[in-house]
């Protein structure tokens, strides 16, 4: 059983981060699992349920939570920004960086977490200049792919940017990101020499060579099992300890890709994910709370 959950993770995976054929994908499900029936349980066990294991309700009365629109870096703009209401000084600003699904319910979920740990959260929409998240996942997906990663990186910068000025804020900016959010926390980090802290989690990274660029503290929060996201992600740790870059990186044994998604059954790993997450706060309040 464990062979067979494994085995379909990773052709789940490759049909949602490789992009291949979903009629495909179904075919090599259905052949693993011995029937369409047992093929579609395996799926609905590892595939994410965006409205699923919400932990903070939208309307929590401890929470100012909306959608916002306008226009970032000459495009149309989304975000979901989450703020706590008791707030006394200002606080740091975190973007949180979606999945390749979008901005779903999930992450505005963790928004809202991340606002009660003491934080003004930001999760922007990149897919807005396309028309937004669809609800359909494999659509979201195929966007992603599509996407025009300077855009996006030039919307978050110019997000980080406002933020940095905010009255409500403490002048300190920084973001996480998970799965492709990961990857952009990354990029991000390259990019935008302002970031002062950055966690990515399950992310793939740059090539080793940028990580001279990089002046954000970094912290890296990698599944044991990931091999695909650690080919890259180990080697950009080591790559910016020698650069004498601020790094942690994080190796949870026998965890699979997305284990802090607690949408996903399959993949979910509530342990180290609570773990990980108490290691996420810190990090962020040591780099970005006002000294």
């Amino acid at each position: 059983m464990i062979d067979l959950r494994v085995r379909a993770i990773a052709l789940y995976d490759a049909f949602t981060h490789d992009h291949r054929d979903r009629r495909r994908f179904m075919g090599e499900m259905v052949a693993l699992a011995g029937s369409v029936a047992a093929a579609e349980i395996l799926v609905a066990g590892i595939a994410a349920s965006p409205a699923a294991a919400q932990q903070i309700p939208a309307d929590d009365a401890r929470l100012t939570a909306e959608r916002v629109t306008g226009t970032e870096a000459g495009k149309p703009s989304v975000a979901y920004v989450a703020v706590p209401k008791d707030a006394a000084g200002g606080l740091p600003t975190l973007l949180v960086i979606h999945e390749n699904r979008g901005l779903n319910a999930h992450i505005e979920d963790v928004a809202r977490r991340i606002a009660l740990a003491g934080f003004r959260a930001i999760a922007p929409d990149f897919l807005a200049p396309q028309g937004g998240t669809p609800a359909d996942e494999d659509r979201a997906r195929a966007m992603i792919g599509t996407i025009d990663y300077d855009l996006a990186l030039a919307q978050a910068r110019a997000f980080l940017a406002t933020a940095r000025s905010a009255p409500t804020g403490n002048g300190r900016t920084g973001a996480v990101g998970f799965c492709w959010g990961g990857a952009f926390v990354n990029r991000l980090a390259v990019a935008d020499a302002t970031l002062a802290a950055g966690v990515s989690y399950y992310g793939p990274a740059p090539d080793p060579v940028e990580a001279g660029k990089v002046r954000a503290a970094m912290l890296l929060q990698l599944a044991g099992n990931d091999t695909r996201v650690n080919t890259t992600a180990l080697p950009w740790g080591e790559a910016l300890a020698k650069a004498g870059r601020t790094v942690t990186t994080h190796l949870y044994p026998g965890v699979d890709h997305a284990f802090n998604n607690d949408t996903s059954t399959a993949r979910y790993n509530a342990t180290v994910a609570a773990q990980a997450w108490a290691r996420t706060i810190a990090f962020l309040h040591l780099h970005l709370d006002a000294v």
